[in-house]
């Protein structure tokens, strides 16, 4: 009994670090088990007091009081196992980011098949607490304004004159373009759902990584390394598979696009669940009904993976038993979807009259969700200690881009007379 108790309290101290993050693990029995399969005692001991800001191999060695090469072998080993993120300098070195739970080292464990592991039990802990429990995915999904991941439109149902209006960032394809590194990898959502005997057939092989987070999946076998054509490749046969283009909510450096069903992914189970609180940043478009043309097939209803459309009686006195497509615009992502599944054409997608703020970077929008969920000092006083110099930089500059409400907010939320006075300075 007594060693129950002394892990748990390692696995209280790892989820503290872990609500550091701005979108939070809430406390629970399924996230202490879950938190055991991944990391075991001595590992969560050493996690739960790394920063959660990059750092190097030097830094985790000060705070753990060992040398630099005993430190940067257990880092590495953490890395292979996808709890930690190893980031490779220009000059040659790693920089290790400790990633939040999702989308993180949650995703990272179900993205491969793998032994060491046991992904049925962590796959039935997963649905425990992302399914059936509501506290995580409703503070991962609807803890404020800015969230965690954004909709990128089928670029091949918009019209030609609605396709100009389309910025770079927003196109999936221009992402897979764009990438310094990519990769694919499994579905988390359906490859847990599988264990838990609720998948769909939609494919599993089709979870894209980019960047940073795809050059360290792919160097620890997680992920399979694919160049721009067959990255272009698998976003297309998603799109023809009705799947919705997933990914996350930054313009710059976009680390992961999913190619989500309606019925396993976390993020459209959540859109249906918490609809009214935007639980995913929209696109520029919504799609419009031609009630002349609908033949009430439903099609796109069946297609909507959030419920945003419906059938609903034509009002037409010569067949009342006729239906239409009706859309409740503040459940539609935009995605494009139904377009595709419409046969008569009855559908077009229309820019909505006001675009989303998508934050230019990971710093950017940790600040904003940091900022939202009151954690704001947890970012700058990471371990009680500031960042790097740089990381300190990137953090007052997105806290200076704000509009001049939020950053009262901010200088509130982390009282430092440094920062106000450079708020003061700048404003």
């Amino acid at each position: 009994m007594a060693h129950h108790h002394a892990s748990r309290s390692v696995y209280d101290r790892l989820t503290e670090r872990l609500n550091r993050f701005p979108q939070g693990a809430p406390p629970s029995e399924s996230l202490h088990r879950i938190l055991a399969v991944l990391f075991g005692e001595r590992d969560a001991a050493l996690v739960s007091v790394l920063p959660i800001r990059p750092f190097t191999a030097a830094r985790a060695a000060a705070i753990w009081r060992t040398s630099e090469a005993e430190a940067r072998g257990t880092l590495d080993a953490l890395a292979a196992r996808a709890l930690l993120v190893d980031v490779e300098r220009p000059d040659g070195t790693f920089e290790y980011v400790l990633p939040p739970p999702m989308a993180g080292f949650f995703e990272f464990s179900m993205m491969r098949v793998r032994e060491d592991v046991d992904q049925k039990v962590l796959a039935e802990l997963f649905y425990q607490y992302l399914n059936v429990e509501e506290d995580f995915v409703r503070a991962l999904f609807a803890g404020g304004e800015t969230q965690l991941g954004r909709t990128f439109v089928h670029e091949d149902v918009l019209a030609p004159e609605d396709a100009l209006h389309v910025l770079d960032f927003e196109r999936a394809s221009e992402v897979v373009r764009t990438a310094t590194h990519r990769a694919v990898s499994l579905c988390y959502c359906r490859h847990k759902m599988e264990h838990v005997g609720r998948a769909c057939d939609a494919p599993q092989d089709v979870c894209l990584t980019f960047n940073t987070s795809a050059a360290s999946l792919v160097r620890h076998g997680h992920a399979r390394a694919v160049d721009v054509a067959e990255g272009l490749d698998l976003l297309a046969k998603a799109r023809d598979l009705g799947l919705v283009q997933f990914g996350e909510n930054v313009r710059e450096s976009v680390n992961f696009i999913c190619n989500c069903c309606g019925c396993c992914c976390e993020a459209m189970i959540a859109a249906r669940r918490f609809a009214a609180l935007s639980p995913i940043h929209t696109t520029a478009f919504l799609p419009e009904v031609d009630a002349a043309r609908c033949n009430g097939c439903e099609r796109c209803v069946r297609a909507c993976p959030v419920e945003a459309l419906a059938a609903v009686s034509a009002n037409d006195p010569r067949r009342p038993r006729r239906t239409v497509a009706r859309l409740d615009a503040e459940r539609c992502l935009g995605c494009g979807v139904c377009l595709r599944a419409c046969a008569p054409g009855a559908l077009a997608l229309r820019p909505r009259e006001r675009r989303t703020l998508t934050p230019l970077n990971g710093a950017h929008r940790a600040v904003l969700m940091a900022l939202e969920r009151g954690k704001l000092q947890d970012l700058v006083f990471d371990n009680r200690l500031l960042w790097s110099h740089r990381a300190l930089a990137a953090l007052l500059g997105a806290i200076l881009k704000l509009p001049p409400a939020r950053r009262l907010l901010a200088t509130e939320q982390v009282r430092s007379r440094y920062l106000e006075a450079l708020v003061r300075r700048f404003s």
